[in-house]
């Protein structure tokens, strides 16, 4: 018993020691020894007591940070483990939308392909004839990219396009940055890199890429609509009312070259990367891909395409006022316009020192932004000093995003769409001019007012009463919140189903203030309805389909019949299936019928111009005649142009207008003048431009020559007549004194007369 008490006096010193210094000790029981009982049993009931009196005591702080965080862990529950179903449930969720995203997509470029093969006859025709479908500006930018495959190298067939002397006389461009010809040196890469050039054939490679983007394009139009609603349904959706306007939503049918058929893309894919960027629920992994994917969708869409900063220019000012009404973390919003600033100054190395980046809007109010966020001073929200900081701030960012325009253009050289402005000047009638250039662009279809066909397009599809219901309802929940923020109301963290506030999440916000501006210059220029119709799609497909808008209508009703939350699940099911079985009953057979419709593309009278000139004129002859026709000419056979179907640029502009003066009522000597300045050899007059009859009344191309040049003057619908010569293009025909002294007849058909300019002048009688 005396040694037994020893070590228990010894064990009970130990431990004391250790409770001294601070070190938990962990003991072991002993075995039981003969009476049954255990020694550290014992030592426990005897000395317990005064272990716990000689333990450490910890500091006050300590002991305040210690209670504190007990207090936090009791009040933060605990989040409860997801039940494997809720799991599994989740993930067939993601797999099915992201099979339907990529399968939609897949089918459209299917769709796309097979279109163009039956709507030509593609596949049964000859490469020149191939080459004709390419009309205008399109044949131009398919031109490039055959030089490129004829090159020695890569290295030299860009230094080639970059130094261009062989497509319009007298003058040399720089083709690459004027045309925005990325698209073709990329694909040109790709054609060559991959060995396809023993698989398939140039036009096909070409036209596959650009399908194969306008499938990509719809995908991101599906997972836009998908982050917005919450349910792949509004995905499948927007794709069918874009298949089925798609004659108001893309130009792919009719000019697969264009810069913005290769553009778009990659907008859709960065205003969906936008559109997970500026959700509030979103987790830090998916918040840094969206990101990422946002930043190079930005630059690429910057590079292929010369009127891209002007798009997000209107992005930009939608988050800025996103930002100005404190419905968004400033900081996200401040990390898109970092993502203008890179784009642009990579693009303006990359793009030859463009000097029209220097001078776009988009840098002016990025950097007004930026110069503001530095001012603003920390004033307790919703107080009436914030309110007036955040007025103050709006005028700010506007007279100095002006001032900085102004100033950019006076230090920069540019030459940057100066007549676009004389253009809107005109279009807006804030002035008035008889000048051919701007009054031929005021004719031009894609310049003028939408149609009435178009609003009834979208009114048989049921896109466009959809679209007003889901953009009135989204605007009015939108306002709502903007003026709870200024009387002082903070913003909702997370956003319930039950509360019926659709108008409290940033990314809706964001897309109704976008569709306002896109729809309001698609009201003035139909044009840019390719921009807005893709938008409507997705808008209308996001609010039929989302439970939270019909919850935010359901609580302006206040519907007390029915379970809210039960009936606008059920609605949010039920009104888009109905949707989609009337347009699969309606316009699922159209779609069918002209996939099993063979059209055929008949022009031999191109034909036959394209072949005379590469078999009868000589390498270093130079053509004259309309741009579109000289597109073609440049495309099919290689020869030099005087002037080229662009509209950026001046001098271009220019030489469009004095060649379209053989339609004039002019002089033979006045013509010959013109044509030999530009080194012209060969004149192509189009039957169809000299005995124009189907246009608008005055859009025709001689009404308009004349009243620029003063040979008619309209008065009370009176014509009168002061040019004593007869109009060239008839004249010419003739072949009588002085036109056949300028100009000789060496080729004609039905629609083409080609006239060969004569060096040394011979005067017949």
């Amino acid at each position: 018993m005396d040694s037994q008490s020893d070590c228990v006096q010894l064990l009970a010193i130990v431990n004391n020691v250790a409770m001294d210094i601070g070190v938990q000790i962990s003991v072991q029981a002993p075995a039981v020894n003969s009476f049954g009982y255990s020694a550290w049993s014992r030592i426990a009931r005897s000395y317990g007591p005064t272990v716990e009196m000689r333990q450490r005591k910890k500091p006050k702080f300590s002991e305040e940070k210690e209670s504190a965080k007990e207090e936090k862990i009791k009040t933060t529950p605990l989040p409860e483990r997801v039940p494997k179903h809720v799991l599994f449930q989740r993930f067939a969720k993601i797999f099915i939308g992201c099979l339907a995203a990529v399968s939609s997509g897949m089918m459209y470029a299917l769709y796309l392909s097979a279109y163009h093969e039956r709507k030509f006859w593609f596949s049964n025709r000859q490469e020149l004839e191939r080459e004709i479908t390419f009309q205008g500006d399109s044949a131009i930018y398919y031109s490039y990219y055959k030089d490129m495959l004829k090159a020695p190298s890569f290295e030299r067939g860009v230094y080639e396009l970059t130094h261009n002397n062989k497509t319009v006389s007298l003058k040399t461009i720089n083709a690459v940055q004027q045309m925005s010809l990325y698209p073709e040196l990329i694909a040109s890469v790709l054609y060559q890199a991959t060995g396809s050039n023993e698989i398939i054939e140039p036009v096909y490679f070409y036209i596959g890429i650009v399908f194969g983007l306008q499938g990509i394009y719809v995908t991101a139009l599906f997972a836009t609509s998908w982050l917005m609603s919450g349910t792949w349904l509004a995905g499948m959706l927007t794709v069918a009312w874009f298949v089925i306007n798609r004659v108001d939503t893309t130009r792919i049918e009719y000019s697969i070259p264009l810069r913005e058929n290769w553009a778009l893309p990659y907008l859709a894919c960065q205003i969906a990367a936008l559109t997970g960027y500026l959700k509030s629920n979103v987790n830090t992994y998916a918040e840094r891909f969206c990101y990422l994917l946002m930043s190079a969708s930005t630059y690429t869409f910057m590079m292929m395409w010369e009127y891209s900063h002007y798009l997000l220019f209107l992005q930009a000012t939608s988050l800025f006022l996103l930002d100005n009404f404190s419905v968004e973390q400033s900081d996200k919003v401040h990390e898109v316009y970092k993502i203008y600033i890179f784009s642009l100054f990579l693009g303006y190395l990359l793009q030859f020192e463009n000097p029209a980046l220097l001078v776009s809007p988009l840098l002016s109010l990025v950097a007004a932004l930026m110069f503001a966020k530095y001012l603003q001073l920390n004033v307790k929200e919703g107080t009436f000093i914030a309110k007036i900081m955040k007025v103050i701030n709006f005028y700010l960012v506007c007279i100095l995003t002006v001032t900085l325009n102004i100033i950019m253009k006076i230090f920069v050289s540019h030459k940057e769409n100066g007549h676009m402005l004389k253009f809107l000047e005109v279009k807006f009638g804030l002035n008035m001019t008889k000048n051919f250039t701007m009054n031929w662009l005021l004719c031009q279809e894609s310049l003028q007012a939408p149609s009435q066909e178009f609003f009834l397009r979208l009114t048989q599809s049921s896109l466009l009463p959809f679209y007003i219901l889901v953009l009135v309802i989204c605007f009015l929940s939108m306002m709502h919140v903007i003026f709870r923020r200024i009387n002082g109301n903070s913003m909702k963290e997370t956003v319930n189903l039950e509360d019926g506030q659709i108008g409290e999440r940033p990314e809706i916000i964001y897309h109704v203030i976008h569709t306002i501006l896109l729809g309001s210059l698609a009201m003035v220029i139909e044009g840019l309805k390719y921009l807005w119709t893709p938008y409507v799609c997705m808008l209308a497909a996001f609010g039929v389909c989302s439970p939270a808008l019909w919850m935010t209508l359901f609580k302006w009703l206040r519907l007390r019949t029915v379970h809210p939350v039960l009936l606008a699940l059920i609605l949010s099911m039920a009104v888009p299936t109905i949707i989609g079985f009337s347009l699969w009953k309606e316009f699922f057979p159209r779609l069918m019928s002209e996939l099993l419709e063979l059209q055929e593309f008949y022009d031999p009278d191109t034909v036959e111009l394209m072949t005379w000139i590469k078999r009868q004129a000589p390498v270093a002859a130079v053509f004259a005649g309309s741009p579109q026709l000289m597109g073609v000419i440049k495309l099919c056979t290689g020869w030099m142009v005087t002037s080229l179907p662009l509209y950026n640029d001046d001098d271009l502009l220019k030489r469009n207008e004095n060649i379209y003066q053989i339609y004039s009522k002019r002089s033979a000597e006045d013509i010959y003048k013109i044509l030999t300045s530009y080194k012209a050899n060969y004149l192509i007059v189009e039957d169809a431009i000299c005995n124009e009859v189907g246009t608008m009344r005055g859009c025709r191309v001689k009404d308009l020559l004349d009243v620029a040049n003063g040979h008619v003057v309209c008065k009370e619908g009176d014509k009168l007549t002061y040019s004593k010569y007869g109009r060239f293009c008839h004249e010419v025909k003739i072949n009588y004194s002085p036109y056949v002294n300028y100009f000789t007849r060496v080729y004609w058909n039905r629609s083409y007369f080609v006239y060969k300019i004569n060096t040394v002048i011979s005067f017949q009688s």
